[in-house]
């Protein structure tokens, strides 16, 4: 069974067990992962016995190449609403993402809940999955060494520039997320904006690519002084001993609890601000997450990173993160060192 009809029939499993007739996704990469089709405008994926999108006109080409489920132009609410209640769907299901605008237009005439079905089937990848996210990776990093960083005389919106146009020469699809490159006092923000300004020390970089649709990540901190080192060293020791805390069968919260300990441990518990790390795969964050709220059991298949950080408000901040795939283990994703020399 192809990788995409198992996905199907896996959530037609869970529609049946909670009695609903279908279950409505308009999330792009949703949809894209039900049938292969990611929509340039709106779509609705309707996944039941028959499944169907119903995509816009300006996508009707696009979605008839690229679906492995039926497509049907979009014409309004109504008609999709009839066809519904025609083949018997009292009971219907909803994605968590669903805009309330579109759920006040099935409300009146459905049995509506939001399930998490879509997201449950999403945290466990395939093996064709992690090739794709462990291909992005090892874009992501080959573009990384060609910046050869520590003789870089460029800007920080320079350098992010030429980083991201080597990912796409080496065969990204595009970045997975807006590119970081920070350095000097800007480090401790964690989502600092590249500015046009020399590289200052220490300089944090922060980048992904995207590979056939699947997201990598990693965090890379060169630091310059005795005192940016200390800081990398505690950094590092969270970082590899929370690698080695995941595997199957223990808390997400574990694993985010080992690097939150560590850091706590040398007195920068409060500077840590934010989760050890968040699942990736067609979206840049996904579920579930090396987070202190988050009890999703471990399994095998998921691809999570793991991110521990340390940022001293007007000096410097130090994060460093890797992409692991939890198989016996967490096996981290890609060769990059995290020293860079």
């Amino acid at each position: 069974m192809l990788t995409m009809e198992l996905h199907v029939e896996n959530i037609l499993n869970d529609l049946k067990k909670d009695d609903f007739q279908a279950y409505l996704l308009t999330q792009f990469t949703n949809v894209e992962y039900i049938s292969g089709y990611r929509p340039t405008s709106f779509a609705f994926c309707i996944i039941k016995e028959n499944p169907i999108i119903y995509a816009s006109k300006m996508d009707m080409e696009l979605a008839n190449r690229n679906s492995s489920i039926e497509v049907r132009e979009y014409e309004s609410f109504e008609v999709i609403v009839d066809e519904l209640k025609g083949e018997g769907v009292r009971n219907m299901a909803i994605e968590p993402a669903l805009p309330f605008s579109t759920y006040v237009r099935f409300r009146d005439d459905f049995n509506i809940d939001s399930k998490t079905y879509i997201d449950k089937q999403r945290m466990i990848k395939t093996p064709d999955e992690i090739e794709k996210i462990a291909k992005a990776t090892e874009i992501a990093q080959k573009s990384f060494l060609q910046l050869d960083i520590l003789n870089n005389p460029n800007t920080e919106k320079e350098v992010a520039f030429d980083l991201v146009r080597f990912m796409i020469e080496n065969g990204a699809d595009k970045e997975s997320f807006d590119t970081i490159v920070t350095s000097g006092a800007n480090s401790s923000l964690p989502h600092a904006i590249p500015e046009s300004k020399k590289l200052g020390q220490p300089v944090l970089i922060d980048w992904g690519a995207i590979f056939d649709g699947y997201c990598s990540d990693n965090t890379r901190t060169m630091v310059y002084t005795e005192r940016q080192q200390e800081i990398w060293d505690i950094v590092a020791e969270a970082h590899d001993k929370a690698i080695k805390a995941a595997k199957p069968g223990i808390k997400c919260c574990e694993v985010d609890n080992v690097a939150r300990d560590i850091i706590t441990e040398y007195g920068y518990g409060d500077k840590f601000i934010h989760s050890t790390g968040h699942s990736l795969g067609l979206d840049i964050h996904e579920t579930p997450g090396f987070s202190t709220r988050d009890e999703t059991v471990i399994e095998r298949g998921m691809v999570i990173t793991v991110e521990p950080g340390i940022y001293l408000e007007g000096e410097f901040g130090v994060r460093l993160e890797d992409t692991i795939e939890i198989n016996r283990r967490g096996n981290v994703i890609g060769d990059l060192p995290l020293h860079i020399d």
